[in-house]
């Protein structure tokens, strides 16, 4: 078997769609079926059935599918090792970021590299925490970033910047005139937040836990996948949140959202790297340049 049909075999598998898979990988539909068909013959082995118009992975697809992945890995991270061969000429620089770093911090730190590094190819995936974790943890991605922190044996975390957050109200709100005083006033709200998993969540379920507030003792009304979302349902005047001021900073200056006086942590940015993998110069230069950022604001 080849590494090209090991990639080919990956494609369909986690899309279960040979159209799809074929177009994402920049193949035609043919030779995908015809790489798959190859493989499964080489091996006398069926790794999908064909269920009306889609594909599904046979119980042999199912147990190959993580081995196919972790040799496209290995493979991935020989590559990168001949790349640092030749230093930062080219290369290539697989990032992850939960929302508010991904969509607030990071942007201008991959345009700053990309100026000093152009032969490096960045790419970015963007979700929640924990999604950020798993795609460090499996070797997706070369380096995460991450708001607040996890608790994983096998990641090393490192401070790179830190965020205000704030607590926002709807305009309407009574705590515009009239902030909380307590944390136990916080708890009617009422509350919309981000989605469990997220580091957003994570930082005020921290903070309320820390001044003796049970979590659950919020009355939320929503609770959203996106920063956007968020702030969103709050302009509308679905109830108050605590953000990351970078989220928020246009609304309130715009005057349709109220940042209410109320004293809150700041929160760390965390980078994140697997402790047993090889960390590529690419991601070495991306760390350098986010502590000379740090240093520099």
């Amino acid at each position: 078997m080849t590494l090209e049909q090991l990639r080919i075999f990956v494609a369909v598998a986690e899309r279960e769609h040979i159209t799809q898979a074929a177009r994402d990988i920049h193949l035609t539909p043919s030779a995908t079926s015809a790489a798959i068909a190859a493989l499964e013959a080489r091996h006398a082995t069926k790794l999908f059935d064909r269920v009306g118009r889609g594909i599904v992975l046979t119980e042999a697809g199912r147990l190959f599918l993580p081995e196919a992945r972790a040799v496209l890995a290995r493979a991935s991270a020989a590559e990168k090792v001949l790349a640092d061969l030749a230093g930062l000429v080219h290369g290539t620089l697989a990032l992850a970021g939960s929302q508010t770093v991904a969509n607030y911090w990071l942007p201008p730190l991959i345009e700053a590299y990309r100026r000093r590094y152009p032969g490096v190819s960045v790419s970015l995936s963007i979700g929640n925490t924990d999604f950020v974790a798993a795609l460090v943890q499996e070797g997706a991605a070369d380096l995460g970033f991450i708001e607040g922190g996890i608790e994983s044996p096998v990641l090393a975390t490192a401070a790179v910047a830190q965020d205000e957050m704030v607590l926002v109200a709807p305009v309407t709100h009574p705590w515009h005139w009239r902030p909380p005083l307590s944390p136990e006033e916080l708890i009617d709200g009422p509350w919309v937040l981000r989605e469990p998993g997220s580091g957003t969540r994570a930082m005020l379920e921290a903070y309320l836990e820390a001044v003796g507030i049970a979590p659950a003792s919020l009355r939320v009304v929503l609770d959203y996948p996106s920063n956007e979302a968020v702030r969103a349902a709050v302009e509308a005047g679905s109830g108050v949140t605590v953000i990351s001021r970078r989220v928020v900073d246009g609304a309130i200056r715009a005057g349709t959202m109220a940042l209410i006086d109320y004293p809150l942590p700041p929160r760390p940015f965390l980078s994140l790297r697997h402790r047993e993998r090889y960390t590529t110069k690419a991601a070495q230069a991306f760390l350098a340049l986010a502590r000379e950022d740090r240093a520099s604001a």
